[in-house]
């Protein structure tokens, strides 16, 4: 039975009313690849930058077992196991056969996976079989040309899609998977990248669009500049408080997002236990183990 958006205000801090520090979470990176350009985003092995996209390695669904055991042990609060990157985890079938493992292992943990939404659409029934418990997907517009700022391109059904022609796929395929695995049950954080300038404007848009689509909340990120987007300006607090208030004019909005590495263990801004459990666990510091 699908966990209600209540009980995961208590079980899972993405979805915490307030700044909650009791609550853990682990995240495993088993996801290597990607299937679309974000102009935003620079995925990273590494062991020392503090964003999304970043993980010291990359793990195979066989060893998450013996990793969720060993966080168990640090830090017995983690009541999440959550895949989210460090690619997109439809992108390949290594989080979906990772969740079934932990639903076999682990029952008892929150099932949390992150996606581009891409494949959202076709691998919803999956992802409903799995157990998933919440899901997150990130949707940085519902505008195809506002989008194309956004994302260079996709790589869907074997083929390379470029500019509004490859966004209206993404917002397409977005939309309709939402509307599936939220008329399963499951619970719809929506992830937005705000880039003053593109998409910053085009907010109550999102929110509006995603909570008629299915989402429960809605969590505002705001942008690092890096990658094709390094010479856009970080959004100050009063732009992102802006967005916040205008998105929750339609959805409950998140407020205290961390910006998590893909492999973080513990408790949301207190202690992470990462380097103690991947540090015997990284072999080629600049390069995925597989995928």
């Amino acid at each position: 039975m699908a966990i209600s958006y209540e009980e995961l205000t208590d079980k899972h801090p993405c979805y915490a009313r307030g700044k909650r520090n009791n609550t853990g979470r682990i995240h495993l990176p088993i996801s290597p690849t990607c299937n679309i350009e974000c102009r935003f985003c620079d995925r990273r092995i590494n062991d020392y930058e503090q964003r999304p996209g970043v993980a010291s390695t990359v793990i195979k669904p066989e060893e998450s077992i013996e990793v969720i055991a060993k966080s168990l042990e640090l830090c017995p609060e983690i009541k999440v196991a959550g895949i989210a990157g460090p690619g997109d985890t439809l992108a390949s079938d290594y989080a979906l056969e990772t969740f079934r493992l932990i639903k076999q292992h682990y029952p008892d943990l929150v099932k949390c996976m992150s996606t581009n939404g891409l494949l959202l659409a076709e691998k919803a029934q999956e992802i409903i079989d799995a157990d998933i418990d919440s899901l997150t997907v990130t949707v940085n517009a519902v505008d195809p040309e506002i989008e194309a700022k956004l994302n260079r391109g996709i790589l869907w059904l074997g083929k390379h899609y470029t500019g509004v022609e490859a966004a209206e796929i993404l917002i397409r395929n977005q939309l309709e998977g939402i509307r599936k695995v939220s008329a399963a049950g499951i619970v719809i954080k929506v992830n937005t990248v705000l880039v003053i300038g593109i998409n910053d404007q085009h907010i109550e848009e999102i929110a509006k669009t995603v909570k008629e689509a299915g989402a429960s909340i809605y969590n505002i990120i705001p942008l690092i500049p890096q990658h094709e987007l390094k010479d856009y300006p970080a959004p100050t607090c009063a732009q992102i408080d802006g967005a916040r208030a205008r998105a929750q004019k339609y959805i409950d909005v998140f407020r205290h997002c961390q910006r998590c590495r893909a492999d973080a263990i513990g408790v949301p801004g207190e202690k992470d236990f990462g380097d103690q459990v991947w540090i015997q666990r990284v072999a080629h510091k600049d390069t995925f183990s597989h995928g």
